[in-house]
């Protein structure tokens, strides 16, 4: 057959070719940047699990004033910290392989910044235990309704953020950052509590001051959930924004 008989069909453009291209190259490179964003997701909720498990063991020790157990969250911070690193080599290896660009690039570093926030968390953590061991020479005694609720306040916005995190939802971020207002709240009215309980008695200066300290700790943690919020917002809209003015 020659050419003139050959049936007519549609003329290949370097459009084409190049579209062709980019498909088979999607085939081949996208899984691979697929589950490595994945894992690391999965990893990042994991670090929070870690985090809020924390923030609940250090109020417990604060509140019962228990050393021992204060020392066990003292020493699992490492955990968060080891965390960290093992996310952040892992996202640069995953960025210097699969050379990702746009949204999969702003992703990554995203959650580069998560793990550095969360890892400050586990740290806040760990300053409410080392509160909690000074105080256990003490009577249990003082204004920590207030301090509860913080601490069960923080770690629920903790757990928040991330399911916020995982489809990368604006509204529940806003929403989870909105919140941080009640934490301020209430480390407003343990610091005001604990102040008129230092005042009535001098003996109770020592132990106020470590309870004003894991305050600010708790307030801080709000601080970064909302840093985290921030980011989401970032990766739903491309727009930097203060939720916290």
């Amino acid at each position: 057959m020659t050419n003139e008989e050959r049936p007519a069909g549609p003329a290949t453009t370097v459009e084409d070719e190049a579209s062709a291209v980019l498909a088979e190259s999607r085939t081949t490179v996208r899984p691979p940047l697929d589950r490595g964003e994945r894992e690391i997701k999965d990893a990042v909720l994991r670090m929070g699990v870690l985090v809020e498990d924390q923030i609940l063991a250090a109020l417990d020790a604060l509140i019962h004033h228990d050393a021992e157990a204060a020392l066990r969250v003292i020493q699992d911070d490492r955990r968060i910290n080891e965390a960290q690193f093992h996310l952040s080599s892992l996202i640069a290896t995953v960025i210097a392989t699969q050379q990702p660009v746009a949204r999969d690039l702003r992703f990554l570093l995203s959650l580069d910044h998560v793990t550095y926030e969360l890892e400050r968390m586990g740290d806040h953590a760990a300053s409410v235990a080392k509160q909690a061991r000074k105080l256990a020479p003490f009577p249990p005694s003082g204004p920590y309704v207030e301090l509860q609720g913080m601490a069960r306040l923080t770690a629920s916005l903790v757990r928040g953020i991330l399911g916020a995190l995982v489809d990368i939802d604006e509204v529940a971020a806003r929403k989870v950052a909105a919140r941080d207002d009640e934490v301020d709240r209430l480390y407003h009215q343990t610091f005001e509590k604990t102040l008129a309980v230092m005042r009535a008695d001098p003996a109770n200066v020592d132990p106020g001051t470590r309870i004003l300290f894991a305050a600010h700790y708790l307030e801080r943690i709000g601080d970064r959930v909302t840093n985290i919020a921030e980011d989401i917002v970032f990766l739903a809209t491309g727009e930097i924004e203060d939720l916290n003015p």
